[in-house]
């Protein structure tokens, strides 16, 4: 298999990498030029090498638009350099709820569900009746029930916090969420601008070749032109 040698870093190639300087965009090799300032257009390098110095683009391009990177945009970026979707690093990021948030969802669970109405009228209700009617003689908690005031009161007490524990975090599931939904977002807008930098390169490269193949036509019909005019006019009749 052909090699070549790229003029970047003077490492050898497969022959199909092969890119010349003038198909690359002016924002890339801009970016080429800082680091290699004696690449010029009509110098060759490997789409390895081109690939990279996208990537370079896009986080040049990030930090215009941005300002400095946060975590969340280098995640990105490190999907992006090594071919890798954002499903791993997402689910690495997920912290275990401990035992005593997982309780509290629970209680938060149940107590906003019809089971908990249903069963706590209930449940009032038979109390209510058994103090007036049935043991109105020995009621343990007779009329205005006090008794039961406190049981509600103890219970809302302490319903409240563990409620708001479960709201806390679904308010960080939520964040969460948002976050995961941001970076894989942010990474599908950084791979649509990539496909459309090597479509708009492979549209430099075919042009050019068309080009290189116009220019090689009109070559050829010139030096037909030329031979048709040095053949003398009875040799032509």
């Amino acid at each position: 298999m052909d090699n070549f040698k790229s003029d970047l870093s003077n490492a050898e190639f497969p022959a199909s990498e092969k890119i010349s300087g003038k198909s690359v965009r002016k924002s890339i090799m801009d970016i080429i030029l800082k680091d290699h300032p004696a690449f010029s257009k009509d110098k060759f390098l490997s789409d390895t090498e081109l690939n990279s110095y996208r990537e370079k683009y896009i986080e040049s391009f990030l930090t215009k638009q941005i300002g400095e990177l946060t975590s969340l945009e280098k995640t990105v970026l490190e999907s992006l350099k090594d071919k890798t979707t954002l499903t791993d690093k997402l689910d690495d990021d997920v912290r275990p709820s401990t035992y005593g948030e997982r309780i509290a969802d629970k209680v938060a669970e149940f107590g906003g569900s019809w089971t908990f109405i249903i069963s706590f009228s209930v449940f009032l209700l038979v109390w209510i009746l058994l103090n007036i009617f049935w043991l109105a003689n020995k009621a343990f908690d007779p009329y205005p029930f006090i008794l039961l005031n406190l049981i509600l009161s103890t219970i809302a007490a302490m319903q409240a916090p563990v409620i708001m524990m479960s709201q806390n975090r679904q308010e960080d599931k939520d964040r969460d969420r948002a976050k995961n939904d941001y970076m894989v977002n942010l990474k599908a807008e950084m791979e649509v601008r990539m496909l459309h930098e090597k479509i708009d390169h492979m549209i430099i490269s075919q042009q050019q070749e068309v080009l290189e193949i116009h220019k090689v036509q009109i070559d050829l019909m010139n030096d037909i032109l030329k031979r048709v005019e040095k053949i003398p006019l009875h040799d032509a009749k």
